[in-house]
């Protein structure tokens, strides 16, 4: 089992920043990959980024690619999301989750559906 609380969400004016972290405990943290994902009103979760257990490997969202960074510190139990030169459109709730499947080599998944475990979520709104 692996339970994950997000903070760090609130309202920040366009071109701002601000930093989501996702403190997890149960599972051994660093056995497994991390992921941000956000929903906004009346659209699908979508994938934001990924990072492999050891931080070595990230991957993006297109829409996201350059201004948010995703990180660990597994010391902390810790997965972060650096969120730059925020846009409108990035207003949304924020969740994080757990990848559990081992996979071999450096792949990172982007779907709902491949992640095991997930945190209720903080809310990020950008004013325009």
């Amino acid at each position: 089992q692996v339970r994950l609380v997000e903070s760090g969400g609130g309202l920040v004016q366009a071109g701002g920043s601000l930093r989501l972290l996702c403190a997890a405990s149960g599972r051994t943290f660093n056995n497994y990959a991390m992921g941000w994902f956000r929903q906004a009103p009346g659209k699908e979760r979508e994938f934001v980024a990924a990072v492999s257990w050891n931080g070595g490997s990230t991957k993006y969202a297109d829409s996201v690619k350059g201004r948010f960074t995703i990180s660990r510190d597994n010391a902390k139990n810790t997965v972060y999301l650096q969120m730059n030169v925020l846009k409108p459109e990035d207003t949304a709730v924020y969740y994080c989750a757990a990848d559990t499947t081992y996979y071999s080599g450096s792949y990172l998944a982007i779907l709902v559906n491949e992640y095991d475990y997930w945190g209720q979520g903080t809310q990020v709104t950008v004013s325009s």
